[in-house]
C-alpha cells in the first residue's frame, strides 16, 4: 500500500503569495517652477504604464508596476512624477500557464493600489491637486498585448525558436 505522505502532498500544493510589497523608485520634476505655477490654464495629464517582472530564485518573482505622469500647460512641462512600485511574490508548484497569468494579472492587481496612493501622495505635497490613477483591467491589458504578439509575423513562435 503506497498512500503518500501528508508532507508531500502539502510540497506539491501550488503557492502564490504576496511576500512583500515596497516602493522601488519615486521621483519628481518641475523643471518650470515657480514661473509655470502663477499660469491658470488647466494642465494636459499624460499616462504611462508599465508592468515588468523578473526571477528573484527559484519559486520567487519580483513584479514591478511603473506609471510616469507627465502634466503640461501648453508644451512646458508643469510636472514629472514616475513611480516604480514593486511586489516579491512566491509561486511554487503553479502550471507555466497559470504563472504566466498570474504574474501578468494578479501579481500587478495586487501592487498598483500602492502605487497610485504612493503617486497621489507625492503629486499632493509637491502643491498640485491630487491625479488619481483609474483602476486598471490588467486582464485586458494582458490580452491586448496576447493578441498583438499573435498578429505580428511569427507570433509568440519566433520568441521561441530563439536561442
Amino acid at each position: 500500500m503506497s498512500t503518500p505522505q501528508p508532507a508531500d502532498a502539502a510540497q506539491r500544493q501550488p503557492v502564490f503569495a504576496l511576500q512583500r510589497c515596497y516602493l522601488k523608485d519615486l521621483s519628481l520634476e518641475q523643471p518650470n517652477s515657480p514661473q509655470i505655477l502663477l499660469e491658470q490654464a488647466q494642465p494636459t495629464v499624460d499616462v504611462q504604464m508599465n508592468v515588468e517582472s523578473q526571477s528573484l530564485a527559484e519559486g520567487v518573482v519580483e513584479v514591478c508596476v511603473t506609471a510616469t505622469i507627465t502634466a503640461r500647460i501648453d508644451q512646458r512641462t508643469l510636472f514629472l512624477v514616475e513611480g516604480k512600485q514593486a511586489g516579491i511574490f512566491e509561486l511554487r508548484n503553479v502550471p507555466q500557464e497559470h504563472a504566466d497569468l498570474l504574474l501578468a494579472i494578479a501579481c500587478p492587481q495586487t501592487v498598483y493600489p500602492y502605487l497610485r496612493a504612493n503617486l497621489a501622495d507625492m503629486i499632493t505635497r509637491a502643491g498640485f491637486p491630487p491625479v488619481h490613477l483609474a483602476e486598471i483591467n490588467f486582464q485586458a491589458m494582458y490580452e491586448a498585448q496576447q493578441a498583438q504578439q499573435a498578429q505580428q509575423p511569427g507570433g509568440e513562435a519566433a520568441g521561441s525558436t530563439l536561442n
